[in-house]
């Protein structure tokens, strides 16, 4: 066999093409739904540690640094195989939401407090001569900046989550990565897994470059 048919066979791939759209499908719906919930915690994290008790900082840094180094792999195996032997069962989508969101949230976290530091402390001491509330003043005058500064580095993230969803294949869950597997066992040719890889590029192609795009436009608003 030469490198075409072994590794572009247009046959194979027209025959694993459904698998792959299947899997492509769990892939969005994991990688989507863990993006929300991590940025819905991230601001949660973010706004407890900056505003939080004093008494409890700590905890949430621990939170943030723990889940920062901990390898998702390894959080994948222990939340899918380790969490059943204290009683909690979990699916395997399930199980993959809760490792990269818990993941997501701890980098969304610090990614939003350097957001909110960024912002002039003039504009809190405004807010607060004007007798606006701290909800008030976070979702009307700190929060759209603050987002407005990070959305690069947060789109980054949003990158980093939806590539390593490809990680729940070790938890038996039929996202790309892993029917891709099974169609090339199948047919017993790699050409699938080369269906895959193209499908993440094209997935993931728009948002690395739209990354650039903001980084560039931010920086001539700034100048």
């Amino acid at each position: 066999m030469d490198l075409i048919d072994t590794f572009f066979n247009g046959r194979v791939l027209w025959d694993a093409l459904p698998l792959l759209l299947m899997g492509l499908g769990t892939t969005l719906s994991l990688g989507i739904l863990s993006i929300v919930l991590g940025l819905i915690g991230g601001l949660a994290l973010a706004l407890l540690r900056l505003y939080g008790p004093p008494a409890l900082s700590g905890l949430w840094v621990l939170y943030i640094d723990l889940f920062r180094a901990i390898p998702i792999l390894v959080l994948l195996v222990i939340v899918y195989y380790a969490l059943p032997f204290v009683g909690i069962r979990l699916s395997p989508f399930a199980s993959a939401t809760t490792a990269l969101s818990l993941v997501s949230a701890a980098y969304s976290a610090e990614i939003l407090r350097a957001g909110i530091q960024a912002i002039p402390r003039g504009q809190f001491e405004a807010s607060q001569a004007l007798g606006l509330s701290y909800w008030s003043m976070m979702g009307d005058i700190v929060l759209p900046q603050a987002v407005r500064i990070v959305i690069p580095p947060m789109t980054s993230n949003c990158i980093n989550v939806m590539k390593d969803t490809a990680l729940a294949s070790v938890v038996a869950m039929p996202d790309l990565l892993k029917q891709a597997t099974q169609a090339q066992a199948l047919a017993a040719n790699p050409t699938p897994l080369i269906g895959a890889a193209a499908l993440y590029v094209l997935l993931l192609l728009p948002m690395v470059r739209a990354v650039g795009t903001l980084e560039r436009h931010f920086a001539k608003e700034r100048r």
